[in-house]
């Protein structure tokens, strides 16, 4: 529907001159703007197909906030939130907007939503674009309104995505490049150029609620979560990517509230979105169905190779990107709380589950942790790279990020640990590790990944409370508690002491990896003992 400059607002930001704007467009109409404009094809079931152009991916170092008094003293500056003066922001603020006052005869795009499922918390988003595909991922992946909710709607926070708008004069504003994702927290406002990445939407609105929520005392997450067919027993799931999060989070058993971003509140958990946004490399049917059949009108590709005749997609071909994407509506997975037509929310979680793939064969396969080791573990956020997951890395590669979602973080990790722990006392809610890779031996030795159906078998003894039961040990290293015997499954694996056949080895690759979290942690200038107690010890 046709709406006003006025009517909405957007004389107030500095748009008086955008002439045909459309406001929360339905998907058909969308794509046919998309098809109209050439911005992209159909394809698969009548899924949309889009090129994103140069950046096929987040581009973390163009991403800045402006240094101004309301933020300046939260804010974690730093690699990830890089300062920005404000009469720089001014400048690029002034070109975008001429841009989309003066773009002859082009259509404005407004999607109007929410993030967080939970009323109470939720953010009004507003994301204005140029282009149809950018306003259709902002359908896909945001809380899509009831028509009255737009009546009288104001926006808490507003993306206006001018991708087209290049900065010319990076190098004597001394930024990165040409591409800028810059955040005003004061003005509420985000401004977006010289990329069309969607990503860079949905990940500045979490940046957003990492910043606001926390501050209100509700922790954000980046994390799955699911519960039980009753829709109780919440679960939620950290991990890296290639820890297999979405693989573990995806239970026939157990629907689905989301797969990416969460708050945990006083009143329980709730899902920042309502979409997906999943990777489709190598996209298989028979092991990521759920993906694969959200695949139909309504979804929208990003960078996958087709065939230009039959528009049949090569889901195996990475020649533009590895990081191929489809969003979609999370109701398009038919076992999810919102596809049971409920809202994305649950309880206070029963289970904490951090996902690690240890490439260095040191952590066991699952051990309990306590609050504080839990502290220290989120705020490290470890896994560990092997051949195959990045081009060169032959050996293991500790990686860690901070909370499990180190590019998204606004505050100082501890804030967010701080929360957890709070959350876990108050509530009572135990935490797992689950190593989803080696045991036994590292990577580079030519071993095995741990077997899928094992780490499934753990993960539903954790679940169904079963394993709270079992006798521990503590492990040598790390300090945690590993059960020694769950059922089917024996000390030869649990125990990582028992698991290596050469225990020299094991003693010396423990002491390595030890020794990796200990210089990793000293970076976040920490002074609180109770941590730094929970970390590993090297005797």
């Amino acid at each position: 529907m046709l709406t006003t400059v006025e009517k909405l607002g957007l004389d107030k930001i500095g748009l008086t001159h955008v002439d045909k704007i459309l406001r929360n467009l339905s998907v058909e109409n969308l794509i046919k703007d998309i098809l109209l404009q050439n911005e992209g094809k159909m394809g698969m079931n009548g899924a949309i197909m889009v090129d994103t152009g140069r950046y096929t991916g987040r581009s973390p170092k163009d991403k800045y906030f402006v240094d101004e008094k309301s933020s300046n003293e939260n804010l974690w500056w730093g690699p990830v939130n890089v300062k920005l003066d404000e009469s720089i922001f001014d400048e690029l603020y002034e070109q975008v907007v001429n841009y989309c006052n003066h773009a002859d005869d082009s259509k404005t795009y407004i999607f109007d939503g929410f993030a967080g499922a939970d009323p109470k918390y939720r953010l009004n988003v507003r994301i204005v674009a140029k282009k149809a595909w950018q306003a259709h991922f902002a359908h896909n992946m945001f809380i899509r309104p009831e028509q009255d909710e737009l009546i009288g709607f104001e926006p808490d926070f507003t993306i206006i995505n001018a991708s087209d708008v290049k900065n010319q004069k990076f190098e004597e504003y001394g930024m990165n490049s040409k591409t800028f994702i810059i955040f005003h927290m004061a003005k509420r406002i985000a401004i977006i150029g010289g990329t069309e990445y969607g990503g860079e939407m949905k990940k500045g609105i979490f940046s957003v609620l990492n910043y606001l929520l926390p501050l209100q005392g509700v922790l954000s997450m980046h994390c799955s979560a699911n519960v039980d067919k009753n829709g109780e027993n919440p679960a939620i799931f950290f991990g890296l990517s290639g820890t297999g999060k979405t693989t573990l989070s995806t239970d026939p058993e157990r629907p689905l509230i989301g797969d990416d971003e969460h708050g945990w509140s006083d009143d329980g958990i709730f899902n920042f979105e309502s979409g997906c946004y999943a990777k489709v490399i190598d996209l298989n049917p028979e092991h990521e169905p759920d993906i694969y059949n959200a695949i139909r009108h309504g979804a929208l590709l990003e960078n996958v190779v087709f065939d230009e005749r039959t528009r049949v997609i090569d889901f195996s071909d990475g020649s533009k990107t590895e990081n191929t994407r489809v969003s979609y509506p999370l109701n398009y997975i038919d076992n999810s709380v919102f596809g049971q037509g409920k809202p994305s929310m649950s309880g206070h979680p029963k289970i904490i589950i951090f996902l690690t793939c240890d490439a260095y064969g040191i952590l066991p396969p699952v051990s309990k942790l306590t609050p504080e080791q839990a502290m220290y573990h989120f705020i490290s956020g470890y896994t560990a790279k092997v051949a195959g997951t990045e081009r060169g890395i032959t050996e293991p590669v500790a990686t860690f990020s901070p909370c499990f979602g180190g590019p998204f973080l606004t505050l100082h990790p501890l804030k967010y640990a701080e929360l957890l722990r709070e959350k876990m006392n108050k509530y009572n809610v135990p935490c797992y590790m689950v190593n989803t890779g080696w045991v036994g031996a590292s990577a580079s030795s030519g071993a095995k990944r741990i077997s899928l159906p094992i780490t499934r078998q753990i993960i539903h003894k954790v679940l169904d409370g079963s394993i709270e039961s079992a006798e521990c040990v503590k492990d040598h290293y790390f300090g945690v508690q590993i059960p020694k015997q769950l059922e089917n499954i024996g000390e030869e694996i649990l125990l990582p002491t028992n698991a290596w056949k050469n225990v020299d080895e094991y003693h010396k690759t423990a002491k390595q990896l030890a020794e990796k979290f200990q210089k990793n942690f000293k970076q976040y200038n920490i002074d609180d003992p109770a941590i730094h107690a929970a970390g590993p010890v090297i005797n």
